[in-house]
């Protein structure tokens, strides 16, 4: 597995983000050369080495900059003037920022579950679809889709939601629907949502609340009805909707890190 490689898959599979640096150009005599990377995480933790030093720590500073900021930039550094390095030579670092794609679980592999999935998967999203009916599973053949041929109860043990995920609920059952939320109701998560009418939505909230399932609170921040008010009416449609609210709540979720750390 190459260097790059294995960062890549260690900011997707731990849900971190970070800053990639990469010396792109040396002249004269430098600790590292050419190729060199480091990974530098909002905490100033670090996997590899640019080269050590003075130059490490400003590379660092920059990084946690290039994050807060969200903007990729090339720095120059001339060794003795800028750090006070014996080595004498200059160089430049490309630093780009690197965020993992937010995980998104559709429960229900029906048509407007197969638009969605397909949808989030172009627009960089990492998708799961749970369903219990294995011909609707079988005829996602997205390389990119993973699927869960199970109950959603089953799914429930098995799943292990991060703090900001997103879940989508377009089952094939109003009970079914009902059970999910209750239960993903109760998470951190970026975004929840349920498809239907709203008599649906406020029959399922009498329900929640005569059962003391949830709170008012956690029902206020789910999307229910499900998406952008587009009229839609289309499978397509209706799963661009829901699409185009998954947009919209990601964007907020990078434009408040923005504003919390500046």
């Amino acid at each position: 597995m190459s260097e790059i490689t294995f960062f890549l898959n260690h900011i997707e599979e731990n849900q971190q983000e970070g800053a990639l640096c990469i010396i792109t150009e040396t002249h004269g005599s430098t600790p590292r050369k050419v190729g060199s990377k480091m990974l530098v995480f909002p905490n100033g933790k670090i996997i590899g080495s640019i080269g050590g030093g003075r130059l490490e720590k400003k590379v660092i500073e920059d990084a946690i900059g290039v994050l807060e900021s969200g903007q990729a930039r090339q720095f120059d550094h001339a060794l003795v003037f800028d750090h006070e390095m014996c080595c004498g030579g200059r160089l430049s670092i490309y630093i780009e920022p690197m965020i993992p794609k937010k995980n998104l679980h559709i429960f229900g592999a029906g048509h407007i579950g197969k638009a969605l999935a397909e949808l989030a998967v172009e627009l960089e999203f990492n998708v799961t679809v749970i369903d219990e009916r294995s011909d609707l599973i079988k005829a996602l053949d997205h390389p990119l889709i993973q699927k869960q041929n199970m109950s959603h109860k089953d799914a429930f043990k098995m799943l292990n939601f991060k703090e900001k995920d997103f879940v989508a609920v377009i089952t094939h059952d109003h009970a079914y629907d009902r059970e999910i939320i209750a239960h993903c109701g109760k998470f951190d998560l970026a975004y929840l949502g349920m498809i239907g009418s709203r008599r649906k939505v406020e029959f399922s909230k009498k329900i929640f609340r005569e059962d003391n399932a949830l709170t008012e609170s956690q029902m206020d921040s789910i999307d229910w009805p499900m998406g952008l008010e587009i009229k839609a009416q289309t499978p397509k449609e209706i799963a661009i909707s829901i699409m185009g609210k998954l947009i919209e709540v990601r964007a907020s979720i990078e434009k408040g890190k923005k504003k919390v750390q500046q």
